[in-house]
């Protein structure tokens, strides 16, 4: 494509309209049909897949339809969207996945409360408070997506009283009256929330950093309004935020917001998180895959946004019991975001207690690559096969929930783990070869 015409047709992933959005695709994918290039890599002889794409619909720079194509010209052999709170941009993944001939599957991400349980009070993978942990849909059915939808219904509902709040507990940290946020005109317009989306705290805060840079421009002003915050941003962080021509500028403030003011305004969140029993009750009943998200203790943050804090670490035994009785099928983790002590233990648990390992860079800025080099180290080469055999669950599943990776009909047939990832993996290859060849 010619400079300008490439320029104006990725600027249709960005529309505000669903159609657009594809339509956008499909002409990029005719115009590139002599075949898409990752840097020297060929995308066909990939191994790289990453299942945790964050997009608009949650906090995220990508729409579906952009966050497919970026996955496809990074050179991952597989995407998935994983939105907090919501599915509202399922159906235009799976779509975007057809149009580039690239296998995807659906996650949302929620948080659940173990109040009632043996770690109830504790520090577990929410860095923001206890007793509340991420945990990932993943593998969802098409044709639960629905059902999905609606379960997120209350709990958007639930989040919407609690970020009116917080916007409030902001402003109060502020006093220049002209940066003030005000939730229905500067934080709803940059969400999707009127097409089903969530609104988080990032979306707060971005508002906030877009605020911030309305009135002070961008450049070395910037560092010097925080201070009045007590924020004193350093090393990388600063360099960006000097760089008044920095592209990303009002995600890279973001990142310095979030990472000292959070704790200054957050405001615990209840009744929007379920039990942790209604959680893995809703998943099995429309056969989806429940997945534990593994955090760690973190030392030093990849994505700058996290303070060094201790987590799951020094209960992992009695966590993965917990999550094991409770029915949970599966812990996700980032080999890039761990240390090989913590990726051992976490691996070696797994196995001991049945449970089904995932991988996928949390992505939801426009600094992140899509692609994890860690995996592509031969000791991982378990997620490979892991990314493939949720491709077929979610494709079997869709067609019959009693045909899914962890419904009993499947265990009984094959009791062995390893044996049904072979299995949905194969299978799931299989249907990729038949698609693509069309």
């Amino acid at each position: 494509m010619e400079n300008k015409a490439a320029e104006s047709l990725l600027s249709k992933l960005d529309s505000a309209d669903r159609r657009v959005r594809l339509e956008g695709l499909a002409e990029i994918m005719e115009t590139n049909k002599s075949g898409i290039k990752a840097g020297d890599d060929n995308i066909s002889a990939s191994r790289d897949v990453n299942s945790h794409i964050h997009t608009i619909y949650s906090f995220s720079p990508y729409s579906p339809s952009a966050a497919v194509y970026h996955s496809l010209k990074a050179g991952l052999v597989t995407t998935g969207i994983m939105d907090h709170d919501s599915v509202a941009g399922a159906r235009e993944f799976i779509e975007a996945g057809s149009i580039c001939k690239m296998p995807v599957t659906v996650g949302a991400e929620l948080r659940i409360s173990f109040a009632g349980t043996a770690i109830e009070g504790r520090r577990i993978n929410n860095p923001d408070q206890d007793t509340v942990a991420y945990v990932a849909f993943h593998g969802i059915p098409h044709s639960e997506i629905d059902a999905v939808a609606d379960f997120f219904v209350p709990i958007g509902k639930a989040r919407e009283r609690r970020n009116r709040a917080m916007t409030g507990r902001i402003n109060e940290l502020l006093s220049d009256p002209d940066i003030h946020i005000d939730y229905d005109n500067d934080v709803l317009p940059i969400s999707m929330k009127h097409e089903g989306g969530s609104v988080t705290e990032r979306h707060l805060l971005f508002a906030l950093a877009c605020k911030i840079t309305g009135k002070f421009s961008k450049g070395s002003a910037v560092p010097e309004v925080l201070k009045d915050l007590g924020i004193i941003p350093k090393g990388r962080s600063l360099e960006y935020l000097e760089d008044r021509l920095n592209p990303q500028y009002e995600y890279d403030l973001l990142n310095v917001l979030k990472g000292s003011m959070v704790e200054k305004f957050y405001l615990p969140a209840t009744d929007e998180c379920v039990p942790v029993s209604e959680a893995a009750a809703f998943a099995k009943k429309h056969g989806i895959v429940l997945a534990y998200a593994y955090l760690g203790d973190v030392t030093d943050s990849v994505t700058g946004d996290k303070k060094a804090q201790k987590f799951e670490d020094d209960y992992l035994e009695l966590l993965f019991k917990i999550i094991a009785d409770a029915g949970f099928d599966s812990v996700t983790y980032m080999p890039s975001r761990n240390t090989s002590e913590q990726l051992s233990g976490i691996r070696e648990l797994c196995n001991r207690y049945g449970l089904f390992q995932i991988s996928g860079e949390d992505i939801n800025q426009p600094r992140q690559k899509f692609v994890c080099e860690a995996m592509r180290s031969s000791e991982f080469s378990n997620l490979y096969d892991s990314a493939w055999a949720l491709i077929g669950h979610e494709l079997e599943a869709t067609n019959d929930k009693e045909r899914g990776m962890f419904s009993p009909k499947t265990i009984e047939k094959f009791p062995d783990l390893q044996n049904r990832i072979t299995e949905f993996r194969d299978k799931a290859m299989a249907y990729h070869d038949v698609a693509t060849a069309k």
